[in-house]
């Protein structure tokens, strides 16, 4: 009975003593994740109402925020669990990650209560500079000379994201367009996305779009942050609607036009800012971007990117294409 009082004693000491460990400052702040089952991901460890929380999206999923379980040896701890609706399964995945010979080193284990094997995906990190203290001044930044995307006639420097995807965009009538029977919001679908071929660094963006009534498509920046693509009066607004850096800044105003209607988005970004002017009308100005969109495929911002047009949601037109890369700030 001694014996066990005592390592009952050992075993509560040890509990408050790694629940009560901070976080580790040279875990804080974001990160660029590298997967070994290659999903693009992106993290930040940050403060929340006074907690330390985990922001982790991988791919098209939900970032959280995410309470931190226990701090152990400098390595944190947390979990997550989603049910999916459909299938009625539930996904429990724990995270744990630190420090190991100075570099970020982590493992997700991904389990369900259907009875399949668990998986283990195994990641590195590189971390993100802070975000720079004052936004840029776009009256001292030059614009170089505009570059066509899109020819009108063929899909030279574009290509498919996801080559064992069905491929539904082709050049018609001056047009880049994508024919896909879908017709629901769902994330992902069973057709490609596309991306150019090329990659850019900071930039001024024009492209013009037409989309139907309740349909959906985006304009990734760099393949990193979605410009919105949806009609005036979609049942996505604010933060989700047209003229939106999707969940992350919402448009002062809805300057959409109904579906069924070309549009035209003139998107600039420096320097991790991001002007929007939607059909004319400025609706974000020179707001930061904290952290990658939902669907991204790059998450480290201090890389150059693809221009990246969600094909895998529904039916979308574009035309009018032209990049302007920034060759001084």
């Amino acid at each position: 009975m001694r014996i066990l009082v005592s390592v009952c004693f050992v075993f509560a000491f040890f509990v408050c003593w790694t629940s009560a460990e901070s976080v580790p400052a040279e875990l804080k702040g974001a990160w660029s994740l590298d997967l070994d089952s290659d999903e693009p991901a992106w993290m930040n460890v940050t403060e929340r109402d006074g907690k330390s929380v985990v922001y982790l999206r991988i791919y098209v999923g939900p970032e959280g925020p995410y309470e931190i379980e226990s701090i152990a040896n400098g390595r944190i701890y947390f979990a997550r669990k989603r049910k999916q609706k459909k299938s009625g399964v539930t996904t429990t995945t724990k995270v744990d990650f630190g420090i190991v010979n100075g570099k970020l080193s982590g493992k997700i284990v991904r389990s369900t209560d259907d009875g399949k094997p668990e998986s283990l995906v195994r990641f590195t990190g590189k971390r993100i500079p802070p975000m720079p203290e004052k936004a840029p001044d776009l009256s001292r930044v030059r614009f170089g000379e505009k570059i066509t995307l899109f020819n009108g006639k063929d899909l030279t420097g574009w290509r498919p994201h996801e080559p064992d995807k069905i491929m539904g965009w082709s050049a018609q009538d001056g047009m880049l367009i994508n024919t896909t029977p879908k017709t629901d919001f769902s994330a992902t679908g069973a057709y490609a996305n596309l991306r150019t071929e090329e990659e850019f660094e900071d930039f001024r963006l024009q492209i013009e779009f037409l989309v139907e009534k309740d349909r959906n498509s985006g304009v990734y920046l760099r393949g990193m942050y979605e410009a919105q693509v949806v009609d005036r009066d979609s049942r996505m607004q604010g933060l989700q609607g047209v003229g939106a850096i999707f969940s992350r800044i919402a448009p002062s105003k809805n300057a959409g036009k109904p579906g069924g209607e070309w549009q035209t988005y003139d998107l600039t970004l420096v320097d991790r800012h991001v002007t929007v002017i939607l059909n004319g009308e400025k609706v974000i100005d020179n707001q930061p971007v904290i952290g990658p969109t939902g669907g991204a495929i790059y998450t480290d911002p201090m890389a150059a990117g693809p221009i990246y047009l969600q094909g895998d949601h529904t039916a979308v037109k574009y035309r009018n294409i032209y990049l302007e890369p920034v060759i001084s700030e």
